[in-house]
């Protein structure tokens, strides 16, 4: 019999709005309603009885997108610095800058710059993030309800955690968002009615807008859950063969049609990553030592509610597809190159495998939803919340101070000046930091070296000849990597780079013609 301490949490939302299983109080066995009615309405039904709690969580939540004067996170700053440079094109203030007409990989920087034309992009920025932090989690959220029939309050602290990793630290908010977008379109595809699936067509049409990838997931994940449902057991294991061939044959293709990159590094050395624990190594080695730990965590609470239920012979059901489809993800991860190499595109898709990891990482969840919840489930994620968010606030709070020490430099020059940047990420670090000098440019300078404009994935075009930006993806990496050497085209031109061992002071100097960038300041070691 279980201890009085270790009984099951009470969910208190009505069983006529969502399929619930419980424990029993004295934890002997456990009572499992199974319901084949859609989930959605039920989830609707509980989203509307609980909005105070949900907006009280929410706006917990969007704590740490306010904790700092800006928030950092990689490319962020950079799609903050290039919708200024929208702004000034729509108003002709940019020459050889122009806005092309893009309908993949742009859903956040649009909603930054008509934020940013209502109320300045300061605050735009935070309004867009806090929005595509709520879209996320959220769509996770209602992911793990519909596919549990179980509202999943003692994951919140775990779903926040992953909510806040590496994706968001780096800033790919387009893809982060399309993710939000496709979880919100699984749940809704489980419901199985067909005006349900005909909205899942206006709701492709906006997550492809923000990552193609993000319908990717919601067209395969939709489509495995609503097939294996109607197969028995032997059915759903033909299903899962099929689809895992289906993955080596596109990992097959790409590796011997285009040139691409495996995942490599030490990160990689332990397979255990591809779990999507690798999500919250960010800004050094506590962070590695906090994934491992956390994954033993997960790994317990799945293992002790699995060997409960055998003991008391109940059902494992609900687990079954959520595994099914976490295997997929998870052999997509491991299987698919990380790196490919298309031809007409300067720069290659990079970081796939990193990416995928947050799918992964998230339908690990969803086994976890489908757990009988105790009190020490909820205190043991509460507690690695608060040390993951106590980790990251004094990490992003010292790149805070450093971006304001290169505005502070920035301000010293007349307006209108060209800044190139040579910062490299702290030691065992996975987020990038550079970026920090394009926000501060942004409304006062030009990031001469800013990626975004000669990779073309992006709005913001620029034209060779320009004066705000390079249009060369090679010069964008030398300037990146300090190898750029300045042409007298360039000139007057101001480096802001990292002058102290700890990696964190930064000075500014300017350049000569001919002076490669980063001859002076910090280097990483491989490059010495």
């Amino acid at each position: 019999m279980a201890d009085q301490d270790d009984q099951t949490l009470a969910v208190t939302t009505p069983e006529d709005e969502l399929p619930i299983r419980e424990a029993h109080p004295n934890g002997s066995r456990e009572r499992r309603e199974e319901s084949d009615s859609p989930a959605l309405p039920s989830v609707a039904n509980f989203f509307r009885a609980y909005w105070t709690r949900i907006s009280a969580l929410s706006a917990i939540l969007l704590i740490p997108c306010f904790w700092h004067r800006h928030i950092e996170a990689g490319d962020l700053a950079s799609h903050t610095y290039n919708a200024w440079l929208a702004q000034l094109i729509e108003r002709g203030q940019a020459p050889g800058l122009w806005l092309a007409r893009q309908w993949d990989n742009v859903l956040f920087d649009i909603l930054l710059v008509r934020l940013g034309n209502l109320v300045g992009l300061n605050l735009a920025e935070k309004i867009a993030v806090s929005f595509a932090v709520l879209i996320f989690f959220w769509g996770a959220f209602i992911l793990i309800a519909a596919m549990t029939r179980r509202v999943p309050w003692f994951l919140i602290p775990c779903l926040t955690i992953f909510t806040y990793g590496w994706t968001l630290q780096n800033g790919f908010l387009n893809y982060y968002l399309s993710l939000g977008l496709a979880f919100f379109g699984m749940a809704l595809a489980q419901g199985g009615r067909r005006w349900q699936i005909a909205m899942l067509l206006p709701l492709a049409l906006l997550t492809w807008m923000a990552h193609p990838l993000g319908v990717v997931l919601m067209i395969g994940g939709s489509a495995y859950w609503m097939l294996a449902k109607r197969l028995g057991r032997r059915g759903q294991w033909t299903l899962l063969g099929v689809a895992g061939l289906s993955v080596a044959f596109i990992s097959l293709y790409l590796s011997s049609r285009y040139e691409v990159v495996w995942s490599a590094g030490p990160l990689y050395n332990y397979p255990y990553n591809f779990s999507g624990v690798d999500q919250l190594v960010l800004y050094g080695t506590r962070y590695a030592i906090f994934s491992a730990l956390f994954l033993a965590f997960m790994l317990a609470c799945l293992a002790s509610d699995i060997i409960f239920r055998m003991k008391t012979r109940a059902a494992l059901a609900t687990m079954k597809i959520p595994l099914q489809i976490y295997a997929i993800s998870l052999l997509s991860a491991i299987s698919l190159p990380n790196v490919v190499f298309f031809p007409h595109h300067d720069i290659p898709i990079s970081l796939l495998t990193d990416r995928l990891t947050l799918v992964t990482a998230i339908l690990g969840c969803c086994l976890l939803g489908g757990m009988t919840p105790r009190k020490w489930h909820l205190a043991g994620f509460a507690g690695f919340a608060a040390v993951f968010f106590f980790f990251l606030y004094q990490d992003t709070g010292k790149v805070n101070r450093m971006e304001a020490q290169a505005e502070k430099y920035e301000r010293v020059l007349p307006p209108g000046q060209r800044i190139i940047a040579t910062i490299w990420p702290f030691s065992g670090s996975r987020i990038f930091i550079h970026h920090i000098v394009d926000r501060s440019c942004a409304g006062y300078c030009f990031s001469y070296g800013n990626y975004e404009p000669s990779s073309q994935y992006f709005r913001v075009r620029a034209n060779p000849g320009n004066r705000i930006v390079t249009t060369s993806s090679e010069s964008a990496d030398a300037i990146e990597s300090g190898d750029y050497v300045v042409q007298p085209v360039d000139l007057p031109i101001f480096q802001i780079y990292q002058c102290d061992v700890d990696m964190s002071v930064l000075c500014m100097r300017e350049l000569a013609s001919g002076e490669r960038n980063g001859s002076v300041g910090l280097q990483p070691i491989h490059k010495k």
